[in-house]
């Protein structure tokens, strides 16, 4: 077992953190909201500290899991930043969707101080990270990510190695531009269903079946239909990672026209008010059409 540090207490982060202490490790967490920590530590053990320097003193492994480049270079080398009470050959894991840029960034730093830095982000949902079963994309050295991948199984369904740093990163955006275009599909279909005086639940009940299927569908088309959109990822967290997209396609001359779309969608969602609301609420947007 080992002594872990986890900074971020959110929907995703709180249940991670309780996944490692289950699994026996030694775990104090920071979260920039106190309350939030000391409810984790009521409910799960271990300790909470004031400060992700503090939480990262004699940590084996610091794991994070915050909300973008600033927050995270903010827990790596800020002021009171993890980096600058952690051991030599300790292992910060960042379970973040940030830029590649920023995790190249920390790799070198973390090098620099003699440290060692993985980029993990996940997909799974808050639904994933509450049962353990997160699908975690790694880049990094690779003895690096083979001792820190034990870990990292406290709460995942799959782990692996994409490459060097920033590899993971680039995988997520790859995730996240395949979900913009599943979703938006998804809402035409059952749109177009609604209009043509279709039974949603049967037609979906009989396409997911077959090539139409997909995780999306499956999980997300009777609260679609319910117009239930409080269940899933927020759309500006969306928009921020569809924005990390489409900046890196310019950066490298990939082509995203249905990603850049999409991502407009989203802003006519929060133009509606629904910041918040979950990114299936692409069919609230189409509702509102007409």
């Amino acid at each position: 077992m080992a002594k872990v540090a986890f900074l971020g207490l959110g929907v995703m982060g709180y249940p991670m953190a309780g996944h490692l202490a289950k699994a026996g490790h030694d775990v104090t967490v920071y979260n920039r909201t106190p309350t939030k920590a000391d409810a984790w530590v009521a409910e799960h053990g271990g300790a909470a500290a004031a400060t992700p320097a503090q939480a990262a003193k004699g940590a084996d492994f610091v794991m994070s899991c915050v909300g973008n480049d600033d927050d995270l270079r903010a827990v790596c080398i800020g002021e009171d930043g993890a980096f600058s009470t952690m051991s030599k050959g300790a292992v910060f894991v960042d379970h973040t969707t940030v830029s590649a840029k920023v995790t190249r960034e920390l790799y070198a730093a973390a090098a620099d101080v003699g440290l060692s830095f993985v980029d993990a982000p996940i997909s799974g949902g808050q639904a994933g990270a509450e049962n353990g079963v997160l699908s975690v994309m790694c880049g990094g050295d690779a003895d690096v990510y083979g001792r820190a991948e034990p870990i990292i199984d406290a709460y995942a369904r799959v782990c692996r190695r994409i490459g060097d740093s920033g590899a993971g990163q680039m995988t997520k955006m790859c995730n996240q531009i395949a979900i913009a275009g599943l979703v938006q599909g998804l809402s035409e279909a059952l749109h177009f269903a609604e209009k043509a005086g279709l039974d949603g639940r049967a037609v979906v009940e009989v396409i997911c079946q077959g090539a139409a299927g997909s995780w999306q569908m499956q999980n997300r088309y009777e609260t679609m239909i319910d117009g239930e959109f409080e269940h899933g990822f927020a759309v500006d967290w969306m928009r921020k990672d569809l924005g990390i997209c489409l900046e890196t396609a310019d950066e490298t001359g990939a082509a995203l026209p249905v990603t850049a779309l999409v991502d407009q969608f989203y802003k006519d969602v929060q133009n509606m008010g629904g910041n918040r609301w979950d990114t299936s609420s692409l069919l609230k947007r189409l509702r509102a059409l007409g």
